[in-house]
């Protein structure tokens, strides 16, 4: 399936059902009144998130959605039926903008979380509602309210813990093949990841983080060039960057200025990605003897000025992933208690304010 990131869609929501007007006429009973009902209210639309859905490729075919619209009402004070509710299922990590202004009303975080794009008409009001003491014989009744209708432009990101940057061919794709059952094209040319690839790592029988793999990317990406732009956002909400670096370019190429170019465009893209913690990842180190392996190293990190950590290995022979592994896994939990001890922090502290204003 191909992957999509962004659609636009229409929702609308249903009207709402009109109110009558009617009299009781029955036998024996000359004064019955007015006893028309109201109509139902419209239905809304719900985007929930589905776990079991992880692109928006379906949104391609169908473009249009619409919640029932709420019933008229009937005589005997009877209200007419509510219009049925639309939930419209989306991936997990689904940003929710209304399109003709660019304004964030969602972001759907985790499964089965349901949000509400458009609001349902109100139900019109029946004759009976106006009854009074010098109008016992209104025949007045109200339309129920139209719904809510709204252009929404759907903008997924993916929801991994660990992503991977590095030019076309660093072996971002084979890293991903070494550690997880991810299966993304591994080929010697550019841009053989033409859409994100996501790996789930199992580093023990209840330890496992997710690795998103995006395409390459080059220089004048945050700019629009090659194809790395359309997919940079995914990587806003991973909590640890890999920067893979082919240690040995086949063409004889600088590692040093090519990791250069990854970094001026993570700061030329903005949106926090170039303060992100990154590690810095050597690839392709079978290539090299332990003599050279060690001074391009030395190289690359003078080079850089890199002062955060650097692991090396082999992709492709899986030399040094594990090692990798079991580090990232435990740079995640480490991020897990610092989280829980802010969190505990500010749940007392508020207590404490809590205590002192009573």
């Amino acid at each position: 399936m191909r992957f999509v990131d962004e659609t636009t869609i229409n929702v609308i929501a249903g009207d709402g059902g009109t109110g009558v007007v009617s009299f009781r006429r029955e036998k024996y009973i000359p004064y019955g009144g007015p006893d028309g009902g109201d109509g139902g209210d419209g239905g809304s639309v719900f985007l929930i998130g589905d776990e079991n859905i992880n692109t928006l490729a379906d949104f391609r075919h169908i473009r249009t959605y619409t919640a029932a619209a709420g019933k008229r009402g009937h005589g005997k004070q009877m209200t007419g039926k509510k219009g049925d509710d639309l939930f419209i299922p989306v991936p997990v990590g689904t940003l929710i903008y209304v399109d003709d202004i660019d304004e964030l009303i969602g972001d759907i975080t985790r499964h089965g979380q349901a949000i509400k794009v458009a609001q349902g008409g109100f139900h019109g009001l029946g004759n009976t509602r106006y009854k009074s003491s010098v109008n016992q014989t209104p025949r007045k009744c109200t339309p129920g309210s139209p719904g809510e209708r709204r252009s929404l432009r759907l903008e997924l990101k993916v929801l991994a813990d660990v992503g991977l940057l590095g030019l076309p061919n660093a072996g971002k794709s084979t890293f991903i093949r070494a550690v997880s059952a991810a299966r993304p094209k591994v080929a010697n040319y550019p841009f053989t990841t033409l859409y994100p690839n996501l790996g789930v790592v199992r580093v023990d029988m209840n330890q496992s983080f997710v690795v998103a793999d995006i395409p390459g990317i080059i220089e004048g990406a945050s700019a629009g060039a090659g194809l790395g732009i359309q997919f940079l956002k995914h990587l806003s909400r991973t909590q640890l960057l890999l920067h893979i670096i082919d240690i040995a370019p086949f063409d004889g190429s600088d590692p040093v200025a090519q990791a250069k170019i990854i970094l001026q465009e993570l700061k030329q893209y903005g949106h926090h990605l170039y303060t992100k913690p990154r590690w810095l990842i050597l690839n392709k180190t079978d290539l090299l003897d332990a003599t050279e392996l060690e001074e391009k190293k030395q190289a690359i990190i003078t080079g850089l000025d890199w002062q955060g950590p650097v692991y090396t290995m082999s992709a492709l022979s899986k030399t040094g992933t594990r090692a990798i592994c079991y580090a990232m896994m435990q740079q995640l939990e480490n991020n897990k208690a610092d989280a829980e001890d802010v969190n505990t922090g500010q749940t007392e502290a508020t207590d404490d304010n809590n205590a002192k204003t009573l």
